[in-house]
């Protein structure tokens, strides 16, 4: 498991995550579902590469455990993956979600909201 990502229990936990957090990418994932399992190591390497402590973080929503948030944004396939700006679902070049284990969708998104983590930090030391 990678210390860069968040396992997300309660939609208290997740509203912190948003308040203190500019980009946030949620995969929405259950225990039991293979492609989960097949895409989950991606997910831990984009983690890796582009999150950053209170600008960009990753986060892991079991829909099984923590019913009421994949039912608040509608999750119904596994994996879903959704991404966040100040608390509120944007669409990543031009994807509202991703839905399945799509490595190569997952990876422009995550590669997009990285570099634009990237600016904030870089705007924020000059």
């Amino acid at each position: 498991m990678s210390d860069k990502i968040q396992y997300i229990n309660s939609s208290a936990e997740l509203a912190t995550l948003f308040s203190s957090t500019t980009y946030v990418a949620i995969d929405f994932y259950a225990d039991w579902c293979p492609p989960c399992k097949a895409i989950s190591p991606i997910f831990e390497k984009l983690a890796g590469q582009h999150a950053i402590d209170g600008i960009f973080a990753f986060a892991k929503v079991n829909v099984d455990n923590v019913q009421d948030i994949a039912r608040t944004y509608s999750v119904t396939a596994m994996p879903t993956f959704l991404f966040f700006k100040e608390g509120r679902q944007v669409a990543v070049n031009g994807q509202k979600m991703i839905q399945g284990a799509d490595p190569r969708s997952l990876g422009a998104a995550a590669e997009k909201l990285g570099g634009l983590a990237k600016k904030r930090v870089e705007a924020a030391s000059t």
